[in-house]
């Protein structure tokens, strides 16, 4: 069906685009094979007109939306036609300086391991048959290091259509300090990677808030809704700094650990305070906020949380339902 009304689009866009004199609606009804099968299938001439009235007007309003400048002009018989001129509808010539050619050639170097590496690759060939100049290598190494966003997680290509399509998915996400996934309803907002990992901001309809959630923990296969948004999509979407807030980057207290000697050189950087207290431990005072218990968990037996009372309990949660599996 998808494929259908594509080729019926296109067909109309050429018979606009080809013509030097506006063409009614009878012209191009007899014109474009997908209106015409539309009409033999209907029942009755009145049916078969009010259908290829409505298939029409939402094609020419799909056109419009997509860009093309369609012009309604009137002849002097009353009669309405429609065309598309060909200098309303040209784009002016793409030029870019080299400055601008080496950040697309490192746009699409980063994507060159994620499922976007096509598309950035074909946009690229596309900007060099309009014009980009031909003394300029978007592909040149700029430097040492070569930046790469790995895109590993199965959710991510359905996520990703469904924050462009605006459409509500359903998933089973784990909690780090649960046994076990249960069910999300969300509507998607954005997708963000942040040190490493990918994250998704939307509207959360079982719990009627926004929430963040971390690719990796989604289980099972993404499954999209055909339901509309229920809540508004901010105009900015602040992905990197909720989850930054979560993860502990925004503190708003001190926390006191013990850490094994050796270990531990993240938490040993951020700390404020660093005592040897022997036997292989260092006592060291850092920055706590929210999301630092799932931080500490992941440092296993080289960390034992000291104070505050409520952090340690939630430490100790954290790894119980990891024993659990």
């Amino acid at each position: 069906m998808a494929i259908a009304k594509a080729e019926r689009l296109m067909n109309l866009a050429l018979c606009l685009l080809g013509t030097r004199r506006p063409l009614s609606k009878r012209e191009l009804r007899d014109s474009i094979e997908a209106y015409v099968e539309a009409s033999r299938t209907d029942k009755g001439a009145a049916a078969s007109d009010d259908s290829f009235n409505r298939m029409f007007e939402r094609d020419k309003d799909d056109l419009r939306e997509l860009g093309l400048v369609i012009e309604t002009v009137e002849n002097i018989d009353g009669e309405v036609g429609y065309l598309a001129r060909r200098d309303s509808n040209r784009l002016p010539a793409i030029t870019l300086d080299a400055e601008e050619a080496a950040a697309l050639g490192l746009a699409a170097k980063v994507w060159q391991q994620a499922r976007l590496a096509g598309a950035a690759s074909g946009a690229l060939q596309k900007l060099r048959a309009a014009g980009l100049p031909e003394d300029v290598d978007p592909y040149e190494a700029h430097g040492a290091l070569e930046p790469r966003i790995p895109v590993h997680e199965a959710a991510f290509e359905p996520l990703m259509l469904a924050c462009r399509d605006r459409r509500p998915v359903v998933f089973d996400y784990r909690k780090a300090s649960a046994a076990r996934p249960e069910p999300r309803h969300v509507e998607p907002w954005a997708l963000e990677c942040w040190r490493g990992h990918w994250y998704l901001a939307g509207f959360d309809r079982d719990r009627g808030a926004e929430r963040v959630f971390r690719l990796s923990r989604i289980t099972g296969r993404v499954r999209t809704r055909g339901t509309g948004f229920t809540a508004p999509v901010p105009d900015v979407v602040t992905v990197r700094e909720t989850v930054a807030s979560w993860a502990g980057e925004i503190a708003d207290g001190t926390a006191l650990i013990r850490l094994r000697s050796g270990a531990g050189y993240p938490l040993r950087a951020k700390a404020a305070r660093v005592r040897e207290l022997g036997d292989g431990w260092d006592e060291l005072e850092i920055p706590y906020g929210h999301g630092l218990d799932a931080w500490l968990v992941e440092f296993g037996p080289d960390v034992v949380v000291l104070e505050p009372a409520e952090l340690r309990a939630d430490v100790v949660d954290r790894l119980r339902a990891v024993a659990k599996g």
